[in-house]
């Protein structure tokens, strides 16, 4: 299963400190930022992915996160 994520993060720095916490949280997911689209994606990939856990985590570091539908 893949989720993809629109997200407002701008900077390499802050993809590799959110990377580092989602990866605390869900050390089975892969997960990964492409910052090179328009949309700043964000991709987790995994069984059973907390969807609403992803954006709470990145709206309390002051990030904007939501599905891309």
């Amino acid at each position: 299963m893949v989720e993809i994520f629109k997200t407002n993060v701008e900077e390499t720095s802050e993809s590799i400190f959110l990377l580092q916490k989602l990866s605390n949280q869900f050390p089975k997911h892969k997960i990964n930022f492409d910052l090179n689209d328009c949309e700043k994606i964000l991709r987790v990939q995994g069984e059973d992915i907390a969807i609403e856990k992803i954006i709470q985590l990145l709206n309390k570091e002051n990030y904007q996160c939501k599905v891309l539908e």
